[in-house]
């Protein structure tokens, strides 16, 4: 087990509290605060507190650190990224490729690493699920449309989306919102008689057809403890709250907007699944001292533990372990490891098993149990 550095994101709808105060630091901080990221994502991966970043670590000696079932089938990377997100202002509306799309998408991406105007990071797909730590607020995945036509049949103007959305031609609808000829009147329009969050989105972002595509969609509230699947290709907005992401290790984000950053539509378009549907909320699953929240995914599995039950973790290929309240000690073999709130290790596959003591929470990443 290492004991790990995590980097912290800035992004402007992080929060200048949230992430200071869990990590025990001075608040509020003078920029604002929105990503926890733990894990060997190249873009910004953890270092071990005994040297090296944890990818090199791991490239070092990829059997050792991953397994060799993990090795197979993601090759020597870690295949997931966990993070705590402090989302203080709404993110942009976004949806991820799933692994064709991903791997499509990034060998024919022609800008630059680092150019704006890039839609492909990485050539792995992203599906994620959030868990809340406080109460949670997103929009997730389209609903019934004619419920949506309904709401924009109110709108001035909107009168031939609503038409769409009767006849139940989303897809066209989305189409026609983000390539709306005069889009500053429709928002201003549509804030004037939505109701919230919507209006709340049409104040803070004028002129942005995100803000009546998000009135498409399911709104979502989470209390803590319950959980978001988001699967690839799903467009959805996290709007404020504090959560445990645990994702594939991708940093691939298509925005269709509630952003300045760039938006490809047809990119989007292309990528999106514009199937509507309940989102998919979570209650943890009770399996083995964990509660797990289960999704079909093979990149990643997400549980939660209670320090104080004395669980024991099986070796079970590269594990990340994130305490998020109170005090837990660790222990595998000779070697006792002490997390606080905001502390996390990293465990690799090569070991025997782990034995949790103390009183808090840990979250853990593992791979899905076969």
């Amino acid at each position: 087990m290492e004991l790990l550095d995590n980097p912290i994101r800035e992004y402007a709808w992080g929060s200048h509290t949230v992430l200071a105060d869990f990590l025990g630091r001075p608040a509020p901080t003078s920029r604002p605060q929105a990503e926890l990221w733990i894990g060997a994502h190249p873009a910004a991966p953890s270092r071990l507190r005994s040297g090296p970043p944890l990818d090199d670590h791991i490239g070092a000696d990829p059997d050792a650190a991953l397994g060799p079932r993990a090795v197979a089938a993601f090759g020597p990377r870690l295949p997931f990224l966990l993070k705590i997100l402090a989302v203080a202002e709404p993110l942009s509306l976004q949806v991820h490729p799933d692994r064709e799309q991903a791997e499509r998408g990034f060998a024919a991406e022609r800008a630059p690493l680092g150019d704006p105007a890039r839609n492909y990071k990485d050539s792995w797909p992203k599906p994620e699920i959030l868990c809340a730590l406080t109460d949670f607020h997103a929009l997730c995945g389209l609903r019934d449309p004619s419920v949506s036509a309904e709401l924009l049949a109110g709108i001035p103007g909107l009168g031939p989306v609503a038409a769409l959305l009767s006849r139940g031609d989303i897809r066209a609808a989305v189409e026609t919102l983000l390539t709306w000829p005069s889009p500053k009147d429709a928002v201003a329009e549509a804030g004037a008689v939505a109701p919230e969050p919507y209006a709340s989105l049409a104040a803070s972002h004028p002129g942005d057809m995100g803000v009546i595509v998000a009135m498409l969609m399911n709104e979502v509230r989470l209390a803590p403890g319950q959980a978001l699947y988001v699967p690839p290709r799903l467009p959805h907005a996290y709007l404020s709250g504090t959560g445990v992401e645990l994702m594939a290790g991708s940093d691939n984000v298509l925005r269709a907007g509630l952003t300045p950053k760039h938006v490809d539509v047809a990119e989007l378009l292309s990528v999106a699944s514009f199937e509507p549907g309940p989102p998919a909320v979570l209650d943890p699953v009770r399996h083995g001292g964990e509660d797990v929240y289960p999704a079909p995914v093979a990149e990643f599995r997400l549980s939660r533990l209670d320090a104080g039950e004395g669980a024991v973790l099986p070796p079970a290929g590269p594990q990340l372990l994130l305490c998020t309240e109170g005090l837990v000690r660790l222990r595998r073999g000779e070697r006792t490891v002490e997390l606080s709130r905001g502390e996390a290790v990293f465990a690799r596959h090569q070991g025997g098993p782990i034995e949790l003591a103390g009183s808090g929470t840990v979250f853990r990443a593992s791979l899905p149990v076969r």
